[in-house]
């Protein structure tokens, strides 16, 4: 279960992240449609994980490693945007959301 502190804190993040695949990485994930479907913040608010949708992409899991690869670059660029907002710039890790394709395939059965 979320605190306040956490789902306002996720939200922050998912906010200036979204800003950041849209406008700042372009180098890095090209053409690809890339949504952050939601984030997930650890208690001590140091750790983050990351759901994402992918559009236009053939190879999701690579894409996924594509991402680990470059957290880096990620992470500073959001330490850039929320840093004077908060004391941490949370560890964060990205995950591939499959719900709308599994609701995909739900329908189709």
């Amino acid at each position: 279960m979320s605190t306040t502190r956490q789902l306002k804190y996720a939200g922050l993040i998912k906010k200036d992240l979204s800003e950041i695949f849209q406008r700042d990485v372009r180098h890095i994930i090209g053409k690809s449609f890339v949504t952050i479907t939601g984030v997930e913040v650890s208690p001590d608010l140091g750790y983050a994980k990351i759901y994402i949708s992918l559009m236009l992409v053939d190879d999701k899991p690579a894409f996924i490693s594509m991402l680990e690869k470059h957290k880096k670059e990620f992470r500073k660029s959001l330490g850039n945007k929320i840093g004077k907002q908060v004391r941490i710039v949370p560890e964060i890790s990205f995950f591939l959301d499959e719900t709308q394709e599994n609701a995909r395939k739900m329908d189709e059965i």
